[in-house]
């Protein structure tokens, strides 16, 4: 089983009707590495431009992404590839990110390869310090910036995640 970690950006807040702008994936192991980039063209004629802008890219990039199936069908094949058994979908905001990867997946491979759960960073840093309250605690060991490229804020995801390795927890 491999733990990956996922993030990310989309130009509204549920897939189907909005889009998923772009993702990053990284491989949870001892050097963080082994990473996925995809930019995927619009399904839907609606965005929300703020959300959009929160990518970094405008409306006019976004229509020259490649088709999602064609990313889809590569990130399956980096899966495959790089994860140790099953992958571990593995994420800031699960509730958020794995919609839209498991929404994609599905309408375009008809099937997901990290199946039907997720694991959710704050949650398990909670469980770390036995403190349910503390779910967002954990954001202060990310290392690379939070900005907003799904690769790097998934890398800062998992170096926080690699921390909770450091204090204790069995991952």
């Amino acid at each position: 089983m491999s733990y990956v970690i996922v993030d990310v950006e989309s130009d509204g807040p549920i897939p189907a009707e909005f889009s998923m702008v772009c993702f990053g994936a990284v491989i949870f192991d001892d050097l963080l590495d082994k990473t996925f980039y995809g930019r995927t063209r619009p399904i839907s004629e609606r965005f929300d431009p703020e959300a959009l802008a929160v990518s970094g890219f405008s409306r006019e990039q976004h229509l020259a992404f490649e088709e999602p199936k064609t990313v889809m069908e590569t990130f399956a094949v980096w899966l495959e590839e790089h994860a140790k058994g099953r992958p571990v979908f593995v994420s800031d905001n699960p509730a958020y990110d794995w919609q839209f990867i498991n929404y994609y997946f599905h309408r375009f491979l008809g099937r997901n390869p990290f199946g039907f759960s997720a694991r959710r960073i704050g949650d398990l840093y909670a469980g770390l310090v036995k403190d349910a309250s503390k779910g967002t605690e954990w954001k202060k060991y990310r290392v690379t910036a939070h900005t907003h490229n799904p690769v790097d804020d998934a890398r800062g995801n998992a170096e926080a995640l690699r921390r909770f390795k450091e204090f204790g927890l069995k991952i």
